[in-house]
């Protein structure tokens, strides 16, 4: 039987050989009450530890990165930065657009607390978690996602701007049971980045209880470690960052039997596209009715009268004058909205 993974030895992972098998959405799992013996202390290089009497946790302001229940000892980071902020917010963006592809809801939750149910309730803090099936997953409450009572998170975001969660936090994930964690270490430095820390994003997943490295997710099919990287630092989306979303949203949607015309508002714009395409072609076809009756040139004005406001009223106005109308500016004063009665001299 396989040991677990020390924080150390995750550091030193091989990239494993890429499955592309899917695994069912992550669900409660009995965490450890206690750490194995065998496990060294975590490390929080970046942090400084304060002590955090129980008592005073729930109205703390503390930007925790760990808080240990056994010592009542809180690790502290440094202030955030833009820098390190940066990948949760865009990841938001990112989501929403796999979201709207797919033609189903992601939920994120940023800074959450993750807190174990068993003594000693230790509480660690996310930059930011995913749920991708929110309708029928256990959410967390108010408090915090407590590990035995809510759902696991599809994922978990971790920055590592100045801290390097291997040399411990992410030990802790792999024993609470996490099915999968990014580390982004943003392009941008810092002078309090750890030694030896350069830019790009890892992926772990949980496989038989050990943490293993992998090119791409498991929760968001195909999406690569040096896609989400470049979304995450590149200064506006790209086109090839669009076309990476759409991709993987499609690939959800395909798995689960869904689509852009499941998304409300995907849905809805669509089908004013639909009714502007329909629109567009009865005033293409009264423009070469028109140049028919009269001439090419009151064929052309009136594709100008229609080109920005095709309406409905418009092009009835448009049918009813084709018929009606014995001159060709006669037809263009209807359409214009101008009397009708008045013929040009």
């Amino acid at each position: 039987m396989q040991d677990r993974c020390s924080p150390r030895t995750l550091a030193d992972m091989s990239k494993p050989k890429a499955t592309t098998k899917t695994a069912p959405r992550p669900r409660r799992r009995e965490p450890y009450a206690v750490p194995p013996k065998s496990a060294p202390e975590p490390e929080f290089p970046g942090c400084k530890p304060v002590h955090l009497p129980r008592e005073e946790l729930p109205g703390s302001d503390l930007r925790l990165e760990y808080w240990d229940g056994r010592t009542e000892t809180a690790m502290i980071c440094e202030p955030t930065t833009p820098y390190h902020e940066r990948p949760a917010g865009r990841l938001i963006r990112l989501t929403e657009r796999i979201a709207a592809v797919r033609g189903a809801p992601i939920e994120s939750f940023l800074s959450m607390d993750l807190r174990q149910h068993d003594w000693p309730q230790s509480i660690m803090q996310a930059d930011e978690s995913l749920y991708l099936h929110p309708g029928s997953a256990r959410l967390p409450g108010p408090a915090a996602m407590v590990v035995g009572v809510d759902d696991f998170p599809d994922v978990v975001l971790e920055v590592d701007h100045t801290t390097d969660v291997r040399r411990g936090k992410l030990a802790l994930y792999e024993s609470w049971g996490f099915p999968e964690v990014w580390v982004e270490v943003p392009d941008k430095t810092s002078p309090g980045r750890p030694r030896g820390r350069r830019p790009g994003l890892t992926i772990y997943l949980l496989e038989d209880g050990v943490y293993r490295t992998a090119p791409a997710s498991r929760a968001f099919p195909g999406w690569t470690a040096e896609e989400i990287h470049a979304a995450f630092n590149e200064p506006e989306l790209s086109a090839r960052t669009i076309a990476v979303l759409e991709r993987v949203g499609a690939a959800l949607g395909e798995r689960e039997g869904t689509g852009p015309d499941h998304d409300p508002l995907l849905r809805l714009q669509r089908r004013r596209e639909f009714e502007r395409g329909i629109e567009r072609g009865r005033a293409e076809e009264l423009c070469r009715l028109a140049g028919r009756k009269f001439d090419a040139d009151v064929a052309q004005q009136l594709a100008v009268l229609l080109e920005h406001a095709a309406t409905p009223e418009r092009l009835a106005q448009a049918g009813a004058g084709l018929i009606e109308c014995e001159t060709g500016a006669e037809l263009l004063r209807r359409v214009a909205g101008k009397d009708a009665r008045r013929d040009s001299p």
